[in-house]
C-alpha cells in the first residue's frame, strides 16, 4: 500500500483553469478554503497576478457506499479502526473521499464490533469515515453471492435496535425485503437507517411494496437478484421504473456488461443512478489474498473469483468506475462524476455538506490535471498527496 503524505492547511486559495461546482463547469475561479470549509468562490480577474495556487481541474471528491476492503485489509476479517484506516487511506489514492466500511453477513458480535469500529473511527478523525453498511444478514440464500449463507437471519427487535445502533455518520442496510419484512423495513426507516434491496428473489410487487414501506435504494443492480424479464419484472425492474428510489452499479466490466449498465443509466432520471466499487483488499494492494465463505478469491484480469466462478466483490476503484461509467453509458464525464459524488451525498442525506463545492459545503476535492488524473485529495480542509 502506497502511503499518503499530509499537511493541514486551514486556508488555502486555488486558482482554478477549470472548476466543477457540481452542477456546472466554471473557468478562471478561485476556491477559498478556510477552517475545512468552502469559504468563498470568485472569478478571477482577467491578466491579475492572484498568489494563489493554480490547478487545471478541482472537483468534488468522490463517495462510495459499498467498500468492503482496500490496501490488503478486509473489514470483515478484523473490523477495527486500524482496518477502517487502511481502507481509507488505500482508497483515498483513487480519489475516494467519502466512503462506507461495508459488512458482508456475519454474527451479531461482528456487526457490534464493526459499529463499535465506526464509531470510534469517526470520533478519532480517520478522514472519509462516513458511517457503515451492513450488507446482510437478513438476505435470502438463493442469492446468496460469496455470503455465508449459515449467517443468514431472519430479523427481530433485537436485529432491528443493533442494526441501527449507530449514533454518528450514516447506517446503511442491504436486505431481502422478502426476507426482513415491510414491518422490518418500516421500523428501520423510522430510526434512519437507509434501506436499500439485495441478495434477493423478491418480485416486482413485492420489490414495490418495499419500497412504499421506506425501502430506499438497491445494492449492486443487477447482481444477486433475478433478471428483468418481459412478464416479471423483479427487482430490476422496480429499480428502474420506480422514480422514488435510487441504485447503485458496479462499472467495472465484470459485473455489469457494459450495454446493460447504459440501458439502466440512461431509463433512470438523473440522480437515481450511483456508482460503487464493492470493493475488496486487492485495491490499493494487487497482490492481497483473501478468503471468504466460498473460498480462497483469485485476481485475474481485473476480475475476483471465488474456484466455483463467482464473483466476489471487485478490484474497482472510485475513479476508474467514473471514467468507466462515462464510456460504458455513452454519457458526459461530468455527468458520471455526479453518480460518484453528487448522487451518493444525496443517498446519504449528506448533499448539503457533499457532492458539490460551494459557500460553506466541507472542504473535500479533488485535484487533477489536464488529462483528469488525480494529483491531490482535501478530506474536510485537510490535503493529501497520493
Amino acid at each position: 500500500m502506497r502511503c499518503a503524505k499530509e499537511s493541514s492547511l486551514p486556508d488555502q486559495t486555488f486558482h482554478c483553469a477549470e472548476f466543477f461546482d457540481g452542477e456546472q463547469l466554471l473557468t478562471n475561479q478561485l476556491v477559498h478554503m478556510a477552517d475545512g470549509r468552502i469559504a468563498a468562490i470568485e472569478a478571477a480577474a482577467a491578466g491579475a497576478a492572484t498568489g494563489a495556487e493554480p490547478v487545471e481541474l478541482l472537483v468534488p471528491g468522490l463517495i462510495d457506499l459499498q467498500v468492503n476492503g482496500g490496501g490488503g485489509a478486509l473489514f470483515n476479517a478484523a473490523p477495527s479502526v486500524e482496518t477502517i484506516r487502511t481502507i481509507a487511506a488505500a482508497h483515498r489514492t483513487f480519489g475516494t473521499t467519502g466512503f462506507l466500511p461495508t459488512l458482508i453477513s456475519d454474527s451479531n458480535d461482528a456487526i457490534s464490533s464493526a459499529i463499535a469500529a465506526v464509531a470510534a473511527a469517526i470520533g478519532q478523525g480517520v478522514p472519509g469515515v462516513l458511517g457503515i453498511h451492513l450488507e446482510g444478514p437478513c438476505l435470502n440464500s438463493a442469492r446468496r453471492g460469496v455470503h455465508d449463507a449459515a449467517r443468514f437471519v431472519t430479523p427481530t427487535d433485537a436485529d432491528v435496535d443493533l442494526f441501527a445502533s449507530l449514533r454518528v455518520g450514516r447506517t446503511l442496510v442491504t436486505l431481502a425485503p422478502e426476507v426482513a419484512g415491510n414491518e422490518v423495513i418500516a421500523a428501520l426507516e423510522a430510526r434512519g437507517v437507509i434501506v436499500s434491496g439485495g441478495h434477493s428473489e423478491a418480485d416486482y410487487d413485492t420489490t414495490c411494496a418495499a419500497l412504499d414501506a421506506g425501502m430506499r435504494g438497491f445494492t449492486h443492480l443487477f447482481n444477486a437478484m433475478p433478471p428483468l424479464l418481459s412478464r416479471a419484472p423483479g427487482m430490476v425492474g422496480a429499480a428502474i421504473a420506480r422514480d422514488d428510489c435510487w441504485f447503485g452499479i458496479i462499472a467495472d466490466g465484470h459485473h455489469v456488461h457494459p450495454a446493460s449498465l447504459r440501458a439502466a443509466v440512461r431509463a433512470k432520471p438523473r440522480g437515481g443512478a450511483l456508482l460503487v466499487t464493492d470493493a475488496m483488499p486487492t485495491v490499493g494492494a494487487p497482490d492481497a489474498a483473501i478468503e471468504v465463505a466460498l473460498g480462497e478469491v483469485t485476481l485475474e484480469g481485473g476480475k475476483l473469483t471465488t474456484p466455483d466462478g463467482t464473483l466476489a466483490g471487485s478490484h474497482l476503484d472510485m475513479l476508474s468506475a467514473v471514467n468507466n461509467a462515462a464510456r460504458f453509458a455513452g454519457i458526459d464525464w461530468f455527468e458520471a462524476l455526479r453518480m460518484g459524488s453528487l448522487y451518493p451525498a444525496r443517498a446519504l442525506g449528506l448533499d448539503g455538506e457533499l457532492g458539490m463545492l460551494r459557500p460553506g459545503y466541507r472542504a473535500t476535492c479533488l485535484v487533477l490535471d489536464a488529462q483528469r488524473r488525480l494529483r491531490e485529495t482535501w478530506v474536510d480542509g485537510t490535503r493529501r498527496f497520493p
